[in-house]
């Protein structure tokens, strides 16, 4: 009897769970009765976001708002939930005995329907209970856009998405919050600081609005095929007049709560051809201008000189590797430093980037630099372009001759020619006279040598004993190579210090480039969710990946919100002890 009431709690554990996880789409009324002069509001909610939403037809019905969309979610316990609501608000034609027929829903696939609703319409009533109809003003004049420059580019060509709130005239906005942010999966992407948000005056399907643009952000897709563009939800205090009056006739404002979100929108994100591209292309999109330069051509051996390769343009400056140098075997070459110099704005990444070599001569005679290739892909022409820098010639004036050989690319040993006057710097005859100098034994300084070792051996003892307990000390150790790491990772913020919107830029930079480092990551991959499963199969403990990711987060509301020093301050402090305490777990 035991085994079969443990298989039918484990039956009931498994049938929860499956029912948990199925979609559940359904209609709910303010009210089921209502007067022939009242309105009536209807919701419908999924917990899986669906697509070709399809309402039903309201027979005997007047529709006077909507459709209004909203999309919440949230995470409790480590679980999310997920809602998606289209609201719409009703006004019947009759009295009578009505019904709302099925919405349908697409869910991966899977067509999904309401059940119809039974409404029962009265007479009218004395005192209607629909609110006033301020929930209808608010829904009707309140709208939140994205806005795509482009809904089918090229993989990594620059979009741009602009989120305006449309706000009527007939109403005012007095607050509002962000909700729920899109994550821009499959996108690396880049928020645009808005310094000042300002009420411009516009159009919304014809009719007079004002707009203010809340977020605008450059995309650059890393994946081919149909991409969705998450909804960006807010929640918005909107003031409406009511039907009620002062004293002076003026309408009496009510102040409500509008949950307001943009349209998912489908980005269709184009292979790049496979003809005629390029072995030198290394993923480079956009237009460029390749430039290869050394500061100095005539040198002599066992100097250096610097040379630089450097990508000019506008694209997708952050995402593709640079043509590495190439220089005869002679001329000793050390890893390059990379420097970036551009910026992002709505046209997408424009500036440079750019690669210093230092490179040191050993040996005497001409070398050439090689010419370098680029290759990239023009969205505009459709078509791959290849850059090709002229050749450098090096000239060593003096030091050791370099046979042919070592200025193509091939060390090779030379024979040494011995001269008869090769040690003639060694002096053999010499005129040394004594020097009349004071007895060293029992002077002072012999005493002193001679006690010194006696003194000196206890302090070896002693430095020996704690240099055996700090290298003992692990724990220590860790902590100060990780401390001393941070440090080097955030010293550029920390000179930024008092400098707002540099700060946080160097902060969030700080911050990618330890993880650049660590995790062996690219830029593009620098997404919250794929950071925090990468620590995570790293065995990083759950309190240090949520620190972190919150920083991130700090940083990038940060842009949009003044901070005071001391909060700067703190952020700074709260970065050290996070990449400490991440560096001695890795």
């Amino acid at each position: 009897m035991k085994v079969v009431g443990k298989i039918i709690i484990a039956l009931v554990l498994l049938a929860s769970s499956v029912a948990q996880a199925q979609v559940n789409f359904e209609a709910k009324v303010s009210k089921d009765k209502l007067g022939v002069n009242e309105r009536l509001r209807i919701d419908f909610e999924m917990n899986q976001d669906g697509d070709n939403f399809r309402p039903p037809s309201f027979e005997g019905f007047t529709l006077v708002g909507g459709p209004n969309q909203s999309v919440s979610q949230s995470f409790v316990n480590g679980k999310r939930s997920f809602k998606k609501t289209y609201t719409f608000f009703l006004e019947p034609k009759s009295t009578g005995n009505k019904t709302i027929q099925q919405a349908e829903v697409v869910v991966d696939g899977t067509t999904y329907k309401t059940s119809p609703v039974d409404i029962e319409v009265t007479a009218a009533v004395d005192k209607p209970k629909d609110a006033d109809g301020t929930e209808i003003a608010a829904a009707d004049n309140l709208h939140l856009v994205a806005e795509v420059s482009n809904s089918n580019p090229y993989l990594n060509q620059a979009i741009t998405v602009v989120y305006k709130l449309y706000v009527s005239p007939r109403i005012s906005v007095s607050n509002w919050r962000e909700m729920d942010s899109p994550e821009f999966t499959d996108f690396w992407s880049h928020n645009i600081d808005i310094r000042e948000l300002r009420a411009e005056e516009g159009e919304y399907k014809g009719e007079p609005y004002r707009y203010v643009v809340l977020k605008k952000s450059v995309l650059y897709p890393q994946k081919t095929g149909e991409l969705d563009l998450e909804p960006l939800a807010l929640s918005v205090s909107v003031d409406v007049p009511s039907e009620r009056r002062d004293l002076f006739g003026r309408p009496i404002y009510k102040t409500i709560n509008q949950t307001v979100a943009s349209p998912t929108r489908k980005i269709n994100v184009k292979e790049l051809p496979s003809e005629g591209k390029p072995a030198s292309f290394t993923g480079a999109v956009g237009r460029f201008n390749l430039e290869v330069s050394t500061d100095k051509t005539e040198l002599d051996a066992s100097e250096s000189l610097e040379a630089s390769v450097e990508i000019k343009g506008k694209g997708n400056l952050d995402l593709f590797n640079l043509p590495k140098l190439n220089v005869p075997s002679s001329l000793e070459v050390y890893d390059p430093e990379r420097s970036e110099n551009f910026s992002t704005n709505l046209n997408g990444q424009e500036g440079s980037i750019s690669e210093n070599y230092t490179i040191v001569a050993n040996q005497k005679g001409k070398f050439e630099i090689q010419p370098l290739e680029f290759s990239y892909f023009d969205p505009q022409s459709e078509a791959y372009k290849t850059l090709t820098s002229e050749g450098i010639q090096i000239d060593v004036k003096t030091g050791p001759v370099a046979s042919r050989s070592s200025s193509t690319g091939r060390n090779t040993k030379q024979a040494i020619t011995r001269t008869s006057d090769q040690f003639r710097y060694i002096k053999l005859k010499t005129n040394l006279k004594p020097l009349d100098a004071p007895v060293f034994f029992n002077s002072v300084g012999f005493w002193g040598a001679l006690s010194l070792p006696l003194v000196a051996i206890p302090l070896f003892i002693l430095f020996g004993r704690k240099r055996r307990e700090r290298a003992d000390d692990v724990a220590g150790n860790q902590r100060r190579r990780a401390n001393k790491l941070a440090k080097k990772y955030l010293s550029e913020a920390k000179k930024k210090l008092g400098d707002h919107n540099q700060f946080y830029e160097a902060l969030e930079r700080a911050m990618h480039n330890y993880l650049k480092a660590k995790l062996q990551i690219q830029t593009s991959e620098m997404r919250k969710d794929r950071i925090a499963g990468l620590l995570k199969e790293k065995n990083i403990d759950e309190d240090t990946i949520n620190s972190f990711i919150k920083l991130l987060e700090s940083c990038e509301f940060a842009r949009y919100t003044p901070a005071s020093q001391s909060t700067m301050e703190q952020d700074y402090d709260k970065a050290l002890r996070v990449i400490s305490t991440l560096d001695k777990q890795l």
